[in-house]
């Protein structure tokens, strides 16, 4: 009787995985997801390749692993790092990178620059108003630029 509890069967594998990505409405982010597609996949090899319980265990494992890590592969955002914040609240970590136009001549090493609807304070070499400038750092609420 413990082991017919213990054996879900392909088609318990199955469910199960519905059951996961079913939560996905319900959960934050996309995890489960992953889970329920790992658990389908070993409904399908305990379909094709009749093995206990603790094989489908090991294998639905080995299932969740990959497909978690190849998930996270897949929506990493280009250019993020790995574990670094999404940068949602950090808006001056979203400008490196990118290229803007002094409104106004840098003096002493120090600008502004319009982005959207705000003004930054910009740090950098002596520049002439017009000319283009990439943010290669932040420090405080000081965007440090570089002739782009």
């Amino acid at each position: 009787m413990a082991s017919s509890i213990l054996w879900l069967g392909a088609w318990g594998w199955v469910i199960l995985g519905l059951v996961l990505i079913g939560g996905e409405v319900f959960a934050p982010g996309i995890f489960l997801l992953w889970l329920g597609l790992a658990a389908l996949l070993t409904g399908a090899v305990v379909g094709l390749v009749n093995i206990g319980w603790e094989a489908a265990a090991l294998v639905f494992a080995g299932f969740s692993l990959v497909s978690v890590v190849v998930g996270r592969l897949l929506t990493r955002r280009k250019g993020e790092e790995p574990d670094a914040a999404t940068g949602l609240n950090d808006r001056g970590r979203q400008l490196i990178g990118k290229v803007f136009r002094l409104e106004a001549t840098m003096a002493g090493g120090e600008g502004r620059i319009r982005v959207g609807d705000s003004s930054w304070r910009v740090t950098g070499p002596e520049l002439l108003a017009g000319s283009e400038i990439r943010v290669v750092r932040v420090e405080g609420a000081t965007l440090v630029v570089e002739k782009a």
